[in-house]
């Protein structure tokens, strides 16, 4: 069966974040709705404009509900897909299908998360699976160690190479504004932090911090005629091979591999076409995969590729061009964040703007490795 997709028809419309950092006082949901009402007003946009709301919070197993009820709106559709950071590729996916058949006319994807003021942790023992919790691990880390250790083990892979990735994100974070994490970053420092998970150290994860995130989607034909340049959706797809990592096949492989080539199949673009790169960086192993998976380099040439400088800034390809989950932001799900910095480098509104990007690709990543999801967005010019 052939992916049909409504190539460039629904377009980011609005956009915006909202307390990036520390938001001490305010909890998850009305993080949200202060940024779910930031990109309406970006988009020209109000309430009265939204029948369809996508949402994923991390302390809300019914959040479209509760979203819906906050922001005093009856939405025809409403969708809490819980895959995590992968989640809002697949609402950008799914609000895409709907736009294009009529089924709705505004959709408002949103996240947001205190996770660091209520006094959040990366990590926790995992006790919901019973084939994985015997053996004690610390969730998500250990997984992503696991995939770490095994990437070495077959490619050669260092810590060093590990560390480069650190090091991009944060050489483009220095130059953010909005970025929590700032401050000058050595290769030193990165092999003498604390060891987390072998070989996963604290410098190979992600942070922990508040953060809130919206975007508008609707209609290019309609977006064309509203207050922000529209930034079309070109192809999206998701890929969900399992649950705990134990499950793969090669944990060396993801998702990523499936989805990315499908979501750049409909978008009708190759490698050469993509100017920026934004990639769910929960650890640094995430990184080096998904450029494998994804095909900017072949698979074992991860490392070298980010030791080489090619993702920092001034390098051949730019990834993740805001800093990150390792240096901007990760209040718990990064995916939204992802999806708004591939937007912003179109629009040339980016903190680190790279200048003439016609095409972007953002892709998100939930669970362990588990689901995976690429969305294509490009100017106008692609049309």
């Amino acid at each position: 069966m052939s992916d049909a997709f409504p190539r460039g028809r629904s377009a980011i419309a609005g956009l915006a974040t909202y307390g990036v950092g520390e938001t001490p006082g305010q909890t998850s949901m009305e993080m949200t709705a202060r940024a779910g009402l930031l990109a309406l007003a970006d988009a020209g946009l109000g309430l009265g404009d939204v029948d369809a709301l996508y949402i994923c919070q991390p302390d809300d197993f019914f959040a479209g509900l509760s979203f819906a009820e906050y922001l005093g709106i009856r939405p025809r559709y409403t969708d809490n897909n819980r895959t995590g950071g992968s989640a809002f590729m697949s609402h950008v996916a799914s609000a895409a299908l709907a736009l294009d058949a009529g089924y709705i006319d505004c959709a408002l994807i949103a996240y947001g998360s205190n996770q660091r003021s209520r006094g959040g942790k990366l990590a926790t023992k995992i006790t919901s699976n019973q084939w994985d919790a015997p053996y004690r691990p610390i969730f998500p880390v250990t997984s992503y160690a696991l995939a770490a250790q095994r990437h070495m083990h077959l490619y050669g892979t260092t810590r060093e190479h590990l560390a480069h990735v650190a090091l991009s994100a944060r050489a483009w974070a220095v130059t953010n504004p909005e970025a929590f994490a700032r401050a000058p970053l050595t290769l030193e420092e990165c092999l003498s932090a604390r060891m987390i998970s072998t070989p996963i150290s604290r410098a190979d994860c992600c942070l922990v911090t508040d953060g809130a995130a919206a975007i508008v989607m609707t209609r290019t034909d309609r977006a064309r005629n509203l207050a922000r340049p529209p930034v079309p959706v070109l192809g999206a797809a998701a890929a969900a091979w399992w649950n705990s990592i134990v499950q793969a096949e090669d944990m060396t492989v993801t998702g990523a591999q499936e989805s990315g080539a499908r979501a750049m199949a409909m978008a009708g673009v190759t490698h050469a076409d993509i100017a920026t790169v934004q990639l769910y960086d929960a650890f640094t192993i995430n990184t080096i995969l998904f450029l494998e998976d994804l095909g900017f380099c072949a698979k074992g040439e991860g490392g070298p590729f980010v030791a080489s400088g090619a993702i920092a800034p001034g390098g051949s390809l730019p990834v993740n061009t805001n800093g990150g989950g390792l240096s901007y932001c990760h209040p718990g799900m990064y995916g939204l964040f992802a999806i708004i910095e591939a937007a912003r480098q179109i629009r040339g509104e980016a903190a680190n703007p790279l200048g003439g990007v016609d095409v972007a690709l953002a892709h998100g990543n939930g669970g362990t490795l588990s689901s995976q999801a690429t969305v294509i967005l490009g100017s106008a010019a692609t049309l």
